[in-house]
């Protein structure tokens, strides 16, 4: 589980062809902090430690991602060099700065416009049409491992504002048109989506 509020930006070291893909990925966590077996979000993703290390380029850990992550993701595009947002699994008593985040993903998405907006940046994303209905104005959602607030939806596309500080922080202030991003919808919108589906089950079973 996560937060969407990311503590680190990390660096494809290599990719390497075995049973699955495997990403070593450069980070500025004490290797000695990281467990092998912990789950890390990289850009969303939730994937599981499998080795780590220290070498005179800094901490690095390593993750493997199978032929249906890569399909369904933007892991298919990492390459050595490949930025990558990084956020640690939420341990109890954590701060939940952003939203409830499974690290999931649900879909891709595609950057469509952006423009300034005083010191803000205006994004507009497309997104597949079987995510549009669980996208709200106001509501929570995850870009690529950042828990953002949706400022206005427009049939499969919907806007964000980056403040200065997330276009720092993050990978998302280097996106540019056409780019491909994660997409992680509120856990709470698919919950309710799933309990009206039961409801109108029940309901027309009753009819």
């Amino acid at each position: 589980m996560f937060t969407g509020i990311v503590t680190d930006i990390g660096e494809v070291r290599s990719v390497e062809m075995r049973g699955d893909k495997r990403f070593t990925i450069g980070c500025s966590y004490p290797a000695a902090s990281i467990a092998i077996g912990a789950s890390i979000c990289c850009s969303g993703i939730c994937l599981t430690v499998t080795d780590k290390g220290t070498d005179d380029s800094g901490a690095w850990f390593a993750v493997d991602a199978s032929a249906e992550t890569c399909s369904l993701t933007t892991a298919a595009g990492w390459a050595e060099g490949t930025k990558l947002n990084l956020e640690r699994a939420l341990k109890v008593g954590d701060e939940l700065g952003g939203h409830i985040v499974t690290g999931h993903v649900d879909g891709l998405g595609h950057l469509r416009a952006l423009s300034q907006d005083g010191d803000s940046w205006r994004y507009t994303f497309e997104a597949p049409l079987a995510l549009s209905q669980f996208i709200a104005a106001k509501g929570s959602i995850t870009i690529d491992g950042v828990s953002l607030t949706v400022n206005a939806v427009d049939e499969g596309n919907f806007g964000i504002n980056l403040i200065p500080h997330t276009q720092a922080e993050t990978t998302l202030g280097g996106l540019t048109e056409g780019a491909a991003i994660n997409l992680e919808i509120d856990v709470l919108a698919r919950y309710v989506a799933r309990l009206n589906d039961v409801r109108d089950a029940a309901l027309s079973k009753g009819s």
